[in-house]
């Protein structure tokens, strides 16, 4: 079971945010999606190491392009293995990037099947912003490096992809890449590789409701946010810390690179008072079986000020709770905890169902997965829903898989928040803000799309120039 603690905080968030929902409209957010590996996109990953000291790792990495046919980068994922020290968190950093710093991601994940040299992993990506690679083409240098959160000593003797002896650049199969999700380069830690499909399909059903909303959108007071069926909240209450207000200035959107993005922003000085919490819904409940995907970017630290708050960064489906355990609530979360919180020290990400609640005393049913690792940057966030299970996946793999009992009885509502838990993590009265970005939100109703058709049908939303779509109909 959940924390208390935890159940209860979410448990005021639920109240708090259906009651802004209303019963029209609908909503849509957008996420970048990525298409399967086309005919002729192969890539090389080559590794040098620059430091074997003892308080940080530094995989010097390249990627090539060794296909036929230009590769877009922001299809790239590269993962460096490597075994953790016990207990340990850790942090990303480049140091200096041909493509720039700034357009590449850095994220910790954890190994399904953990090996004497390997239970983590560093998995880098690239925004648009890096371009694609023409067929010979490489990326030059992508100096990376990576230290245990509080500069504690590190083995990496016993790190599947060190390589001591590599201080020139050649090609190293013990960091693998992906392209669209499918398996081009490397060998993963033994147990631990791709299964042949784990995206299943790639071309999504050509009919079907669906609602597509690419999130571009002027500002929070844009008359379209409305009309596609979005609030944009403003009343008061919870979740999260006394006095606080949610913010709808704070809800805003800009460009990066070709892409619309909204952003969810969180600012406190340490009082109630100073707190601003940021939240977006759909109006209407009506989305229930089928497929919900959303391309959500998480952050481990503030733009600036001190770190450690409490903060809970979201995508989740929901209903109201018509009375203390009552069977045909539901409610289906991931849920970023970037500092900890709710009894947690540190990094987690949790995807929870839920069946119901009862306030008061407390008492909750629901089931939930849970990875305590960084989560920082990009993410492809997908969750279906049919007759017989509640399916989580993050960035194309499996996360968690539910049982039916939790299925849901009524329409939902979708929404994004950013809420500080307490101001019991940092009590610094120095001004801090979080960002959560957005890139775009999708629900095909009544069809359970794979990761890869997702990222296909997104795609032909993008290639088709729509960026706003909804034909689900009103709940019945």
């Amino acid at each position: 079971m959940s924390d208390p603690t935890r159940n209860m905080n979410r448990n005021l968030r639920l109240r708090a945010a259906l009651a802004v929902a209303a019963v029209t409209g609908l909503g849509a957010t957008a996420l970048t999606a990525l298409p399967a590996a086309a005919a002729g996109e192969a890539v090389a990953v080559q590794y040098r190491q620059s430091a074997g000291g003892s308080d940080q790792a530094e995989p010097w990495l390249k990627v090539a392009n060794t296909g036929t046919s230009s590769v877009p980068l922001n299809q790239v994922k590269v993962r460096y293995y490597f075994k953790a020290e016990a207990g340990a968190s850790y942090t990303y950093a480049c140091s200096w990037a041909v493509k720039g710093c700034a357009n590449l991601t850095g994220t910790f994940g954890t190994l399904a099947a953990p090996t004497p040299t390997a239970d983590r992993y560093l998995e880098i990506g690239f925004t648009a912003g890096a371009g694609s690679l023409a067929p010979g083409a490489n990326t030059g240098d992508m100096q990376l490096r990576f230290h245990r959160s509080n500069w504690q000593p590190l083995n990496q003797n016993d790190d599947y992809s060190f390589g001591p002896s590599q201080t020139t650049y050649a090609n190293w199969s013990k960091v693998t890449a992906t392209v669209g999700g499918v398996a081009v380069w490397g060998t993963a830690p033994a147990g631990n590789e791709p299964t042949p499909t784990p995206t299943g399909p790639t071309t999504p059903p050509a009919t079907g409701a669906a609602l597509f909303d690419d999130f571009d959108y002027t500002g929070h007071t844009d008359p379209a946010i409305a009309n596609h069926g979005w609030s944009v909240r403003s009343n008061s209450g919870g979740p999260g810390v006394p006095g606080a207000t949610w913010a709808p200035e704070n809800v805003t959107f800009a460009k990066e690179g070709t892409n619309a993005i909204m952003n969810l922003r969180t600012s406190t000085s340490g009082t109630g008072e100073s707190t601003r919490h940021t939240e977006i819904l759909t109006r209407a409940t009506k989305f229930k079986n089928g497929t919900y995907a959303a391309r959500v970017r998480f952050s481990d630290a503030p733009l600036s000020g001190p770190d450690g708050d409490r903060i809970v960064q979201t995508f989740f489906t929901i209903n109201d709770l018509k009375a203390p355990m009552a069977d045909d609530y539901a409610e289906y979360d991931f849920e970023y905890l970037p500092n900890g919180g709710w009894g947690e020290p540190g990094n987690i990400l949790y995807t929870t169902s839920w069946e119901t609640y009862r306030p008061d005393p407390w008492e909750a049913v629901n089931q939930h997965s849970e990875v305590r690792a960084s989560y920082a940057g990009w993410h492809d966030l997908v969750l279906t829903v049919d007759d017989h299970a509640i399916v989580y996946y993050v960035d194309g793999q499996e996360f968690g898989r539910h049982d039916a009992r939790y299925l849901p009885e009524r329409p939902m509502s979708i929404n994004f928040n950013q809420w500080l838990i307490d101001l019991a993590g940092q009590t610094s009265t120095t001004p801090r803000a979080y960002d959560q970005k957005v890139d775009y939100v999708l629900h095909v109703k009544d069809q359970v799309l794979t990761p890869a058709q997702v990222a296909a049908k997104v795609g032909a939303y993008r290639s088709a120039g729509t960026t706003f779509e909804d034909s689900v109909p009103a709940a019945q």
